[in-house]
């Protein structure tokens, strides 16, 4: 992966282009910005901290743009059915609000499955795979396996993981 200075780098070359989030980050996303405290109960955020909301929510605002996929949507709204019914409306209204600011990137199914990051990754990874190498966003995850392969391919891409640890090692 690349340096703490190359990520910087990253940022400011990406920051008109567009900032493409895995799911599992704009789920994280999504959860601290329907409600903070939800991050630590719910199933798929419950690894992750406040503190690793706020920073993605600083890094996504750094952005002009912030892209993602039908496929990423659908993921996200999939996986909030798991909030429980009490919350899941307030929710989706929240969703919704970010789903108006996002842009929104189709990539055919037929053209992910043509990757080959289908087989390794699946329908949904594959189209950011497919996506970057059209338009060339800035990918954020989380997905160490997706991150090696995409930056193998030379795409531009930054694992979540290595920002937060970088923080932490930072902080003592």
């Amino acid at each position: 992966m690349a340096g703490q200075s190359d990520d910087g780098a990253l940022f400011q070359k990406h920051r008109r282009s567009g900032l493409l989030l895995d799911a599992n980050l704009l789920l994280l996303y999504q959860v601290g910005l329907f409600d903070e405290r939800a991050i630590k109960t719910f199933p798929h955020t419950k690894r992750y901290t406040i503190e690793d909301f706020h920073l993605l929510a600083k890094l996504v605002g750094w952005f002009t743009t912030v892209v993602t996929t039908p496929n990423i949507l659908t993921e996200v709204s999939n996986l909030s059915g798991k909030l429980g019914e009490s919350n899941l409306l307030r929710f989706q209204e929240a969703f919704k609000g970010t789903i108006d600011v996002i842009e929104e990137k189709y990539c055919a199914s037929q053209q992910a499955t043509a990757s080959p990051a289908f087989a390794k990754f699946g329908l949904t990874d594959a189209g950011i795979a497919s996506l970057v190498s059209e338009h060339r966003f800035l990918v954020l995850t989380d997905d160490l396996r997706l991150a090696n392969w995409l930056q193998s391919k030379g795409f531009d891409v930054l694992n979540f993981n290595h920002i937060r640890q970088h923080l932490w090692s930072e902080r003592g």
